[in-house]
């Protein structure tokens, strides 16, 4: 679905004049990480919930005494909070607009919270049946969509309703993160589900598609809609589908938050690529999200220190930001880290592995004594997986030994395996790790008399030690000692016996990622 179409999923909101009385916004926010005992725990369904009820708080105008956050609740304290918010809208007199979210297990005919159930049609009753003028029911759950039943819509003009302003007509709209048949999706890169996260990162200006500092109903859905068709068309489960309905009297498209708000500030984001917020760290809780397509670039925050981590194709930018209050300000790519290809499947970034060919010079120490060191070239292939990188390399080399009686030239040909972990420490990369391989060695005689070429098989297995620089564009350098100890069949005259030698051997490689 274009934009056009999508605008319907929530943005025509209408409601029968109320009076002139000022409009009090009221929220029931509920996330439970269980469901039934067959159901998997989820991770951050009441993670959703607190973000969902903090944006609302301090973007939305929703007060603290008309709002309740319920994380881990049953079916019966969840209906009872909703009976009596629902009266005390009706007992305080004023145009009300009511807000009812919920992130957790579900299927299509109730949600599952803990060993309880709360079935859709007694919370769609609840909801529909509020006093309040203006009704909004977000369900972020498995097969939610039997709540809406409906995918689609027609785009219509509407005026804006400002935070502030009275709500001058009447109506309901119910949001689902899935349709029908469809499992909503959570994500260990955002920590959370992507509906939720594409939500809360909308309210903060991720949707202001308009730049007027207001989020409204209709923009925050479409970008929701938008953002998590696009997310999780990259997913092993495939596409999720968010839903709507929506019954209208008459068109207002309502102000659910102002990302302009006294004591935090706007961080606006370079185009051309995807940005994360996490507060405090690396490790810290996810904020938001600005996308590569998204046209607005600014987000709200709270003032503090901020990790941002930037996503290109083939690398990432990390860094800390600092947010002070009441001033604006702009991301500079420049004052962060690159994180090249291995170190982004390390971090366990957007790539789950980054494969490599490279080339360079080899020299490995002599096998017996007065030879000389064995000098050639190597080629390999390798994967960098978040754990182990494992590569397969291919070489040639040609050294010599002589003494009283002969001289001979060795030509050596091998083949091995590599295996090791890296650590980071910026700007050079550390890996140790362990090696096994074979090689034919042809060796060719120089001597009075008749002396065949012989060609002799060994067997090595050794550690290994890499000094990588990574460079630019997946480049890298890198400098490596092994330690081998080689095992061959030596042949003296009358006998044959099995042998091994220690060797040392550096190489000097240069590699390309993708």
């Amino acid at each position: 679905m274009r934009r056009g179409v999508l605008f319907a999923c929530a943005v025509a909101l209408a409601w029968p004049l109320a009076a002139s009385a000022e409009v009090v916004r009221y929220a029931l926010v509920f996330g439970n990480n269980l469901g039934r005992a067959d159901e998997e725990t989820l991770r951050y369904a009441e993670e959703d919930a607190r973000r969902i009820h903090e944006t609302l708080a301090e973007l939305g105008g929703f007060l603290p005494e008309n709002t309740l956050l319920l994380r881990g609740a049953d079916a019966e304290r969840v209906r009872a909070a909703l009976i009596r918010m629902n009266e005390r809208i009706r007992t305080g007199g004023a145009s009300a607009m009511l807000v009812v979210f919920y992130s957790g297990h579900a299927d299509a005919t109730a949600l599952h919270l803990g060993d309880t159930a709360l079935p859709l049609d007694q919370l769609e009753q609840l909801v529909r049946g509020s006093p309040a003028a203006l009704r909004l029911l977000v369900v972020d759950a498995c097969r939610s969509g039997a709540l809406t039943r409906v995918k689609g819509g027609t785009p219509v003009p509407v005026p804006e309703l400002e935070l502030d302003q009275r709500l001058p007509s009447d109506g309901v709209a119910f949001w689902s993160s899935s349709s029908a048949n469809e499992d909503a999706q959570e994500s260990d890169d955002i920590r959370g589900s992507f509906f939720t996260h594409y939500l809360v990162s909308g309210l903060l200006g991720a949707a202001d598609e308009d730049r007027d500092g207001r989020v409204t109903l209709g923009e925050a859905y479409r970008y929701a809609y938008e953002t998590t068709l696009r997310a999780t068309s990259k997913t092993l489960a495939g596409t999720q589908h968010p839903t709507f309905h929506h019954e209208i009297h008459g068109m207002v498209d309502v102000t659910l938050t102002s990302i302009v708000v006294g004591g935090r500030s706007l961080m606006t984001f370079p185009r051309g690529r995807d940005y994360l917020v996490m507060a405090d760290g690396p490790d810290g809780p996810v904020v938001a999200e600005v996308g590569a397509r998204d046209v607005e670039r600014r987000v709200s925050l709270r003032p503090g220190r901020y990790f941002v981590r930037g996503r290109a194709r083939d690398h990432l930018l990390e860094g800390t930001i600092a947010v002070r209050a009441g001033q604006p300000g702009v991301l500079d790519d420049g004052g962060l880290e690159r994180v090249e290809y291995a170190r982004l499947v390390r971090k366990g970034g957007a790539r789950a592995s980054a494969e490599s060919i490279e080339a360079g010079y080899t020299v490995r120490s002599p096998l017996w004594s007065g030879a000389s060191p064995c000098q050639g070239v190597v080629v390999g292939w390798g994967i960098d997986l978040p754990v182990l990188s494992v590569s397969v390399r291919g070489r040639a080399c040609r050294g010599g030994f002589s003494n009283a009686y002969l001289e001979a030239t060795n030509d050596e040909f091998g083949a091995e395996v590599r295996v090791v972990h890296a650590w980071d420490a910026h700007p050079f990369t550390v890996a140790g790790g362990a090696l096994a391989g074979a090689t034919l060695v042809s060796q060719r005689f120089d001597a009075p008399g008749m002396a065949p070429t012989r060609v002799s098989p060994l067997a090595e297995i050794g550690l290994a030690s890499v000094l990588t620089l990574d460079v630019a564009d997946g480049v890298y350098f890198a400098a490596e000692v092994d330690g081998l100890t080689t095992f061959f069949v030596q042949e003296n005259v009358g006998e044959t016996a099995g042998k091994s030698a220690f060797s040392l051997r550096g190489n000097l490689v240069v590699g390309k990622r993708f």
